[in-house]
């Protein structure tokens, strides 16, 4: 491609709202222009990128998985099935939702579970139809609260997503494993670290599901990981063991005046206690839907004050325990529900259901969570139910001593944080690093197949829903990330793999007859022996080309200028090592077709 010629254009100051270097200079060197809120038109340069990317992702998916094309607008009846509109459409609320002349409701697809299924519940009747796995590269569409970190969090953009189908529960896992290979390798292909961490499966679902991280300090993701690398979690379902509470120094159950004393560190300096020795007791709403109706069910959470709690850990122990699709979860501020001021700050495990107030469709009692950490105190401290008091030398009713508290439910909801120790080895200690989500694999089970009766016959004849996987690589987020891990300050440094050109090849002078003529033999050269390459013919000066072609990041600079007419040489430089090499210009040709294509 010549410049001159060329949808291109450069920018030396910084766009408005680009938050991070890669943003920067995807922007300032014409790879995209944003036009809204998450909404960016991808120009020569950035399409180029992404064909190229999606070609490695044909490229190492070839006999695993065949290529399909899902529509992107997908029929409410199928979300209904799943029982997944609810959940889009309210509790994430990132579903773009379209209503035809007829009145039928459809979605813009943030994701293709549903439609998948529908189409391999009608082609896949017998198990000697399985295993099948598709997948697609398209467009995809979410209702982003707050874009931002520019092609992170878009409205709009490239994935490509995969779906698998099984007969059995051992083929689902293989293929599973089969698929974070191809990720792994597309990433090493990519030259970037990377890093395979434990995952929640969010509002996809599954039993088990792996995150793809590209690491990065711009990363909105935080990873738990350990030394030996045994060990590695998204810091949202993360776990840990818990440090052990020093020995309590209440003996016998008190009650103990706190004039004030609401907080962690107010209470423990009233009592002469560590925060690990205080049950903090921290109320939820939760909102779940249930048909048409909108339910509020008052959650109280319990758990040691040292610890926090994990919303997500959170969000998951209150669903599992409530009717309907839980929609909302957030700490109480006001509790509209009470029928009567509540104590905050020195509540207990055993905050009476009575202060709940009675209304239709709301449930008159609590949900009770207690933390592990929580559980496994002994002879702590608590609120007592009334401002300005705290109880002492408390324990669970089950586990006999002082007090009588009746042990909540125990689930896991507390935060893992840097330093804890790690749950396989006690002696590894979490460390902690940001990533950037480029790849998300699950394995579904049934889920799906059982809410929207997809079966197919067994060898032994009977019935039995598929056993389903899902894959997802964001196109558009893996080449920022890359551009994010893969630049300095001067510009972009792509791959080789996935660089729209291979060289960037600059007249210094167009208006010299002999560069001039040169540049355009070595350009049709590099052409014929199949090199890429993007010719800067533009009468600009020498600096400006230079800066440009650092800001473009191509894997080679091919410079025609003075040393042609000098000595019939040409400058070649590395933009990643940044060394330079004087050839012939006849040994160009050789000398380029030797290098790329090599990292």
């Amino acid at each position: 491609m010549k410049l001159s010629s060329s949808l291109f254009r450069t920018w030396r100051e910084v766009p408005d709202g680009a938050e991070t270097r890669a943003v920067q200079h995807l922007l300032r060197a014409g790879y995209v222009r944003r036009v809204g809120s998450g909404l960016y038109a991808h120009l020569p340069l950035m399409t180029r990128v992404t064909h190229k990317l999606e070609a490695l992702i044909r490229e190492e998916l070839a006999g695993v998985s065949e290529e399909v094309s899902f529509p992107v607008l997908q029929p409410r009846h199928l979300w209904d099935e799943s029982g997944r509109w609810a959940a889009y459409t309210q509790a994430e609320g990132i579903m773009f939702t379209v209503t035809d002349r007829a009145g039928r409701e459809h979605a813009l697809g943030p994701t293709h579970e549903e439609v998948a299924l529908d189409v391999v519940r009608g082609l896949a009747r017998s198990y000697r139809d399985l295993p099948l796995s598709v997948f697609q590269i398209g467009r995809k569409f979410r209702d982003e609260l707050r874009p931002r970190f520019g092609l992170l969090r878009t409205r709009e953009f490239t994935m490509k997503d995969a779906y698998s189908f099984h007969a059995d529960e051992e083929d689902l896992r293989a293929h599973f494993e089969v698929m974070s290979g191809v990720y792994g390798r597309i990433l090493t292909r990519l030259g970037v670290a990377w890093r395979a961490v434990q995952a929640d499966s969010g509002s996809i679902g599954g039993a088990e599901s792996r995150e793809f991280m590209v690491l990065s300090d711009v990363g909105e993701d935080e990873v738990l990981f350990t030394g030996d690398g045994q060990y590695a979690a998204n810091a949202e379902r993360a776990v840990s063991r818990a440090a052990a509470a020093p020995l309590s120094p209440f003996t016998v159950f008190a009650r103990q005046q706190t004039p004030g004393a609401a907080t962690v560190t107010e209470a423990c300096g009233a009592l002469g206690c560590a925060p690990a020795h205080l049950l903090k007791n921290v109320l939820y709403d939760a909102v779940a839907v249930q048909g048409e109706r909108r339910v509020l069910q008052p959650v109280l959470v319990s758990l040691r004050g040292d610890h926090t709690v994990n919303p997500v850990k959170l969000w998951n122990a209150v669903q599992a325990r409530v009717t309907g699709e839980l929609v909302e979860l957030q700490v109480s501020q006001r509790a509209g529900w009470a029928a009567q001021p509540l104590p905050l700050g020195f509540m207990g495990p055993d905050l009476p259901d009575s202060v709940i107030a009675p209304a239709e469709g709301r449930p008159a009692a609590f949900l009770r969570l207690c933390d592990e950490a929580g559980a496994a105190l002994r002879n702590f401290a608590t609120g007592a139910n009334e401002t300005d008091w705290h109880v002492t030398g408390v324990n669970w009713a089950s586990v006999g001593g002082s007090g009588a508290f009746v042990l909540p439910a125990v689930v896991d909801v507390r935060q893992a944080r840097a330093g804890d120790a790690a749950p396989h080895d006690g002696a590894q200690a979490l460390r902690s690093a940001r990533g950037i989500e480029v790849g998300h694999v699950f394995q579904l089970g049934t889920r799906y197949a059982q809410a929207m009766a997809a079966t197919f016959t067994a060898a032994d004849g009977r019935e039995q829903p598929f056993q389903m996987g899902c894959y997802g690589i964001g196109v558009t987020r893996l080449v920022q990330a890359v551009a994010e891990q893969l630049s300095d300050e001067r510009g972009l440094i792509w791959p080789d793999v996935i660089a729209p050109y291979s060289a960037h090849l600059i007249v210094v002078d167009v208006k010299n007859g002999a560069q001039r003529a040169a540049g355009d033999t070595l350009y049709a050269a590099l052409h014929a022996a199949g090199l890429e390459v993007l010719l800067d013919d533009r009468a600009e000066r020498a600096g400006v080309k230079f800066a440009d072609a650092d800001l473009v990041g191509l894997p080679y600079r091919v410079t025609v200028g003075r040393a042609l007419e000098q000595d019939g040489q040409v400058e070649v430089k590395d933009r990643r090592s940044g060394e330079t090499y004087q050839l012939p210009m006849e040994g160009v040709v050789a000398w380029l077709s030797g290098r790329t294509g090599r990292r």
